[in-house]
């Protein structure tokens, strides 16, 4: 399974659902807090070029926020890309 990774902070609302609905669907990942660990934020906005949070990755990909992941949930993507990779 990829390594998934949240940058948030603790008092985020769309940070709370995200980890609401990754925790629903049994998907295990990775906070990182970016509100008492300024150069955490510096890291998440030089991956991004985004401010806002949370902002999450799945392995090398950068799904965006809160509202990209119920998105990609909602398509049947983040069944796809959580999964591990199939070997050949």
């Amino acid at each position: 399974m990829p390594q998934i990774r949240m940058y948030c902070t603790r008092i985020c609302s769309y940070c709370q659902m995200a980890t609401r609905l990754l925790e629903k669907k049994g998907i295990a990942f990775e906070k990182i807090y970016v509100d008492n660990l300024p150069e955490r934020r510096v890291e998440m906005v030089k991956l991004t070029g985004r401010m806002t949070v949370p902002q999450i990755f799945i392995g090398d990909t950068h799904v965006g926020g809160y509202h990209e992941l119920a998105r990609l949930d909602l398509a049947g993507g983040l069944d796809d890309l959580a999964q591990p990779a199939q070997s050949s």
